[in-house]
């Protein structure tokens, strides 16, 4: 209901049977109308409240998003269905294989946020995702070469936010930048 009384301050970005991925924008110095989330993540995009890359969990419950700043507030806010069948587990922890370019930024009994930080020419090992959303903090052009070879352009730009199912893969930062990206596994 709250996203169709201010559709201007939220989009929809993934609806499925495991998560509704929502971005919010408050502009400055305005309040968001009191609404509802059941247990969520939110990725922040902005430093109106929190530093770009910042990651945080609420529980469910009602809440009013304020911006006192004046630049506008924009995160990306994972909501957590139940019920959904459970990802393919993983054996190749990219945490364990790789952990300088993949930090544990939170962890709980439902999900497991990764800051992962690639820098030009770095390729990770190959290793694998539960099923997770991405969001990419910053701009980046990586290459995802699957477990089966096949290998996948992937440039992004700043807050582009996506569903991965269960993936095995190797990331290689064929950009001119350090990537930056948050990806929200579930357990």
């Amino acid at each position: 209901m709250w996203l169709v009384l201010a559709p201007a301050l939220y989009k929809v970005e993934v609806d499925n049977a495991w998560v509704r991925a929502v971005r919010e924008i408050v502009p400055p110095h305005e309040k968001s109308e009191p609404h509802r989330h059941p247990a969520a993540v939110t990725v922040w995009l902005t430093s109106a409240q929190h530093k770009p890359g910042d990651v945080t969990y609420s529980d469910a419950g009602e809440h009013v998003l304020d911006n006192p700043s004046d630049q506008p507030l924009e995160a990306i806010v994972i909501e957590l269905k139940t019920g959904a069948a459970p990802s393919t587990p993983i054996t190749l922890d990219p945490v364990r294989l790789d952990p300088k370019y993949h930090i544990v930024a939170l962890e709980n009994a439902r999900v497991r946020a990764l800051r992962t930080i690639l820098e030009p020419g770095i390729k990770s090992p190959l290793h694998e995702h539960p099923h997770y959303v991405v969001v990419y903090i910053t701009e980046l052009h990586t290459t995802m070469e699957l477990a089966d070879g096949r290998v996948v352009d992937n440039p992004r730009r700043p807050g582009e936010t996506a569903w991965r199912d269960y993936m095995k893969h190797s990331t290689l930062n064929v950009g001119k930048e350090t990537a930056v990206e948050i990806q929200v596994e579930l357990k």
